[in-house]
This record gives structure tokens, sequence and C-alpha cells, in this order.
């Protein structure tokens, strides 16, 4: 299992032993990876005294923070057995909901993944807009399916986590790489747990950032807006200026005078600003690519467990 984490100290000192204790009857190998993904608090503390219990954990530790979709990169590049199972390490992906996914698993399905119930109903009005907006921007330019109430708590077979790990980019959206490699997938519902300790470092700004991320590196949709929106200002430029032409030549009234001329102005400069903002985002995309620093760096990861229980 792997199980990205970020300032959860407290959550990880109840939620693992739990975790093994369920999940020990079910799998003949098991081990629970822990990644730190640059936590300030006693993250890492916490799990070595877990393993100096007994249990079967491991931890991967970054050398700062690098982000989710880093830690969890890295949590499948370290993950052995023939199954991985990815979750929250904040105790809000339900036990019971992991254990359904290993019978999917035995009847021939490469992924199972949760689909949280109830989400939109606790979100606000706008939140639910941009929200389907996104996705449906994800889906104009995409040949495979983004399901949009799935997230990180899935199951994947051993040739999906290789699939994965082929995947080069530096801009990771791991939930369109999830779907991105296909394979025979199967989805369950679930409700997420009450969070026992903290709050959720995911901010609107965080989110907002993620589906840039997740637009550029999978979606040609905004380009070819930008594309369409220098055509339909042009068509409508044009069609002004035949306009006014007429006025002056059949009636004789004069051009409008400076705020007509002012607010044009101002109306193409905020449409080129956005276009060259869009064109921007790509390219910086580019340059990260280009650049080809790691993924991540490590600070510490500790040995295999002698016997470790694969599911």
């Amino acid at each position: 299992m792997v199980l990205p984490a970020f300032n959860e100290a407290k959550n990880l000192a109840w939620f693992l032993p739990e975790l093994a204790a369920k999940l020990q009857g079910q799998a003949r190998r098991l081990e629970l990876l822990v990644v730190d993904d640059g936590s300030k608090d006693e993250t890492a503390l916490v799990v070595h005294g877990l393993i100096q219990q007994g249990l079967p954990v491991r931890l991967l530790r970054l050398s700062r923070n690098f982000g989710k979709e880093a830690a969890l990169s890295a949590g499948l590049d370290a993950a052995e057995g023939d199954v991985v199972l990815t979750m929250d390490s904040d105790g809000q992906h339900p036990i019971a909901t992991a254990l359904e996914m290993l019978p999917a698993w035995r009847e021939g399905f490469d992924v199972v993944y949760g689909v949280q119930t109830g989400r939109r109903a606790s979100q606000s009005a706008s939140r639910r807009g941009y929200t389907k907006f996104f996705y449906w921007l994800m889906q104009r330019d995409s040949r495979f399916e983004l399901p949009s109430d799935a997230g990180d708590f899935r199951l994947l077979d051993r040739r999906v986590v290789l699939a994965l790990r082929s995947l080069p980019e530096r801009a990771r959206y791991m939930k369109g790489l999830f779907a991105w490699v296909g394979f025979k997938s199967r989805a369950i519902d679930f409700v997420p747990d009450a969070r026992a300790h903290g709050e959720t470092s995911f901010n609107f700004m965080r989110l907002l950032s993620l589906a840039v991320v997740g637009l550029t590196a999978f979606s040609k949709v905004p380009l070819r807006m930008v594309s369409l929106l220098g055509f339909v200002v042009s068509a409508v430029s044009v069609f002004f200026g035949f306009w006014i032409i007429l006025e002056k030549t059949l009636f004789g009234n004069p051009v409008s005078g400076f705020a007509t001329l002012a607010a044009s102005i101002t109306f193409l400069a905020g449409v080129q600003l956005l276009c060259l903002g869009i064109i921007a985002e790509y390219l910086g995309r580019v340059f990260d690519e280009v650049k080809q620093r790691p993924l991540y760096l490590v600070q510490e990861l500790t040995p295999p467990l002698d016997a470790p229980e694969e599911l």
C-alpha cells in the first residue's frame, strides 16, 4: 500500500495500526509504504516508532515538499508486490472499501477505484460549476474517460504500476495518468470517514493550480479556444468597421467618440493578455519538461521488510 503523508503524524499513529490489523488476514504479504512529503511535524518519527513495534511499515522520506502528485509517484516507484493500493493517510478513505477492492481485483479487474458519493451536494454552487466546466474541458479533447468523483483511492495491478512508471512527464496529474493508461477498471462507491485530526492542506488555490496542470498536460482545448476567440474578435471587429462606414456614408452620422475607442482598446488588450496567459502556461510546461529535473529527491528509504506481505 502507498500512503502519501504531509504533516499527518497524529492520524498515522492510529490509522496505520488499524489498517495493518484489518488487512493482515486478507493478504499473504503486506507492506504499508508511507511517503513523507517533507512534513514539518513528527510524521517520520511516528512511522519509525511503528516499524520498531513490528508493524509491516516502510518509510520513504522526500528531501522536501514536492507535492502530493510527486509523492504518489515516488510511492509507486518504490512499491513492491503484485498489486498496489493507494489511499490518503488522514484516515478518511474507509478500510472497508479497500477490502471490497481486493475481490474485484481477483475477479480480473486491473484497476479498482473509489468514487466518492455525495461529494457534489456538500460543495457550493460556484465550486460545482467550476468542477463541471473543468471536466467538460478535459473530455473535449481526450480519448479516455476521466471519472469526475474519483481520486487517488484505488487499487492497481502490477502491470498498471509498471505502465505508470514508464510515463516520463514532470507535470503530474495522477488522476489523468490513471485514466490514460486504461486497463480493465471497476468503480466502487464510498462515503469518506470524518477526519480525526487536523485539516486538509488542499485549499481552493491548490486545487486551481492542479486543475491548470491537468488541463495543460492532457488537453489542447484552451489553445483551440484561443484560436476561436481570435476569430470571433476579428469577425466582430470587421462587422463593426463595416457598420461605422455604412453609418457615415448612408446616414452621415459621426463616428462615436473617445469612450467607445477606449473601451474597444481595453477589451482587446484584455483578450490579448488572456490568450498570452494561456499560451504561457503551455510554454511553462515545455520549459519544465526540457530541464529534465527529477520529479522528487529521496532523503531516506527504510529497507524492504524481511517478509513483506503482498496483497
